[in-house]
């Protein structure tokens, strides 16, 4: 099993944010990074975490966040298949 669905069977979902930020050398100019990781609602620690990154070592000031959160399966739409055939 791959790390993805292990973290999504254990409830995590993908956590999409765009920063938009102040140029250092423009201050009156925002520009915008993608961020995009697997977080546990409602907490978003890792969201929160990279945040806090963003304001103590990158120059450019944050503006503001906008982000999304999306569980892709919940433990009870998983199914262990061993098997698969087709009728026509």
């Amino acid at each position: 099993m791959t790390k993805e669905t292990e973290l999504m069977l254990k409830g995590y979902g993908l956590t999409t944010a765009e920063m938009f930020y102040h140029m250092p050398d423009h201050p009156h100019v925002l520009n915008t990074f993608i961020w995009q990781d697997y977080d546990l609602a409602p907490d978003h620690n890792k969201l929160l975490n990279f945040i806090s990154y963003w304001h103590d070592e990158i120059d450019g000031p944050l503006h503001s966040v906008r982000f999304v959160h999306r569980k892709m399966i919940s433990p009870g739409e998983w199914r262990h298949v061993t098997g698969e055939f087709t009728y026509h």
